[in-house]
């Protein structure tokens, strides 16, 4: 039940971070999803985390070996097989949209779609969790061990929480604000680099508003011979170059200064 109310909520991020922006909501309801997603984390931490280690204490100050454990192995099965198929296609959408095949967990701090990486983790959690509570149940049984399953309980709990405080911590960065990558931005210099009329720029200055929609702010200088007009159609194609390279750049804002701040390097 927390699994479907958690995927759910995301679906609704999801849902509710594609309306158009509005006179509210000028830059749009991206951040939506990011919301929703910590949401997510928090109901993990309390519901799932709390009531296994709620259940596991009272398990462990009433112990008692299950007579007939058929049933627990049905459900356990069942649910590693829904819960393993959950996270193979969660992982085959997250393996499309990243940039690199390195390591996962890099990966997924460093990616910005939050829907889909707590579908990961909490899908990853969810299998480390049955595995325990199978591996519990029969060591319960062949031990004759009353105390195991209560202890069981309490270790899933355990691992829930700190599951739901990584994802508490990925999803409040990107709540706040993350920049984009730094190959967004190296793609943005780049431009500046490349364009004849262009002296010098300050640093890009860039925010998610969601997994595929950048804010981006930059300072420049053009050259001194340029009359007004030629300098505004200049930053037209300036602004055109940027969000053909890197299309999840939506907003971009230019600035010609001859006083720039300088660039951290």
């Amino acid at each position: 039940m927390i699994d479907t109310g958690n995927g759910l909520l995301l679906l609704l991020g999801i849902k509710r971070s594609k309306q158009e922006p509005d006179e509210m909501h000028p830059f749009g309801y991206g951040l939506d999803v990011y919301f929703w997603s910590f949401v997510v984390s928090i109901l993990i931490f309390a519901l799932g985390g709390g009531f296994a280690i709620y259940e596991g204490i009272h398990a462990l100050q009433d112990p008692h070996i299950i007579e007939n454990p058929t049933w627990n192995y049905a459900v356990l099965i069942a649910a590693l097989i829904f819960e393993g198929t959950a996270l193979y296609l969660a992982l085959k959408t997250f393996n499309k949209s990243r940039a690199s095949s390195g390591n996962l967990m890099k990966n997924i701090v460093q990616s910005k779609d939050a829907a889909t990486f707590a579908v990961i983790i909490e899908d990853t959690a969810a299998i480390i969790g049955l595995s325990i509570a199978l591996l519990g149940v029969f060591l319960s049984q062949q031990l004759q061990n009353p105390y195991l399953d209560g202890a069981t309980s309490v270790s899933i709990g355990v691992l829930l929480l700190v599951v739901a405080t990584f994802l508490a911590k990925e999803s409040k960065g990107l709540l706040l604000g993350e920049s984009a990558s730094p190959k967004v931005i190296a793609s943005v210099e780049k431009i500046m680099k490349e364009h004849p009329s262009v002296k010098d720029w300050a640093l890009p200055q860039t925010m998610h508003f969601g997994p595929e929609s950048i804010l981006l702010v930059i300072e420049i200088d053009l050259i001194d011979s340029m009359e007004l007009m030629e300098a505004e159609n200049t930053m037209v194609k300036i602004r055109a170059e940027i969000q053909r390279q890197e299309p999840t750049i939506t907003k971009v804002f230019i600035q010609s200064s001859h006083n720039l701040h300088p660039k951290l390097s």
